[in-house]
């Protein structure tokens, strides 16, 4: 995983991943006692950073192997952005969902025509599921966050933070990043020590599910004490 990666994200996404913009409110800074501004992410298509990924993912495989299909697990928004990405190259994808994902992010990932599998996460692994049915049809897995491809995708949100600020004349800034399976972290922070490294990434995290804090304290991969 580098730079070059994302750079070459970039431009496969060209025309079909939107650039979101960087927004900023006199409001919000009067609360936060500071400037501040905001990457939408909720604008890009399926309303989600997610669909970065998965356009990287997809338009990164050789035909051959896009055209067998993809398969993914996650609770909605990485589904989503499967099922788009690979309704527009014309790929079939399976993702496998959680019976208990909100009905709506379970709709709309059959709307964009993949085929969805529900099961248990209390005592089902959508791990072992993925492996037996990506062996089975000859599917290639696109995991939602520890993939290069996939966080070559989020990291092109980094790439137009960089170009972005330095149009607004930022000249140094905290860039706080929601962090859950770490993607989209590592992947921004991947492109602004590159392109605007007075810029740092901040991983933010719900208390109690810290593990990417807690893993690099510890210098290992460490989870959290409940799914």
């Amino acid at each position: 995983m580098n730079i070059d990666m994302i750079r070459a994200s970039a431009a496969r996404a060209e025309g079909h991943v939107r650039r979101t913009p960087l927004l900023n409110s006199h409001f919000l800074d009067e609360i936060a006692g500071r400037r501040v501004w905001v990457k939408p992410e909720c604008l890009q298509h399926t309303g989600s950073f997610k669909f970065r990924g998965a356009w990287s993912a997809l338009s990164a495989l050789n035909p051959e192997a896009r055209a067998k299909g993809v398969i993914a697990y996650s609770s909605g928004n990485h589904a989503q952005g499967v099922a788009l990405a690979s309704k527009m190259h014309g790929a079939p994808a399976v993702i496998i969902m959680p019976k208990d994902s909100p009905r709506l992010k379970i709709a709309n990932t059959r709307a964009y025509g993949a085929e969805v599998v529900l099961y248990d996460r209390a005592g089902e692994s959508r791990e072992e599921i993925g492996a037996k049915l990506a062996e089975e049809r000859g599917l290639t897995l696109i995991k939602p966050y520890d993939e290069p491809q996939v966080i070559a995708g989020q990291g092109t949100t980094g790439l137009e933070i960089a170009q972005q600020a330095a149009e607004a004349g930022i000249k140094s800034a905290d860039v706080i990043v929601c962090c859950g399976g770490g993607g989209l972290t590592s992947g921004i922070a991947l492109a602004l020590e590159a392109e605007a490294p007075s810029l740092r990434a901040r991983p933010a995290e719900p208390e109690g599910f810290d593990d990417a804090t807690r893993s690099l304290l510890q210098g290992q991969i460490v989870g959290n004490d409940r799914p």
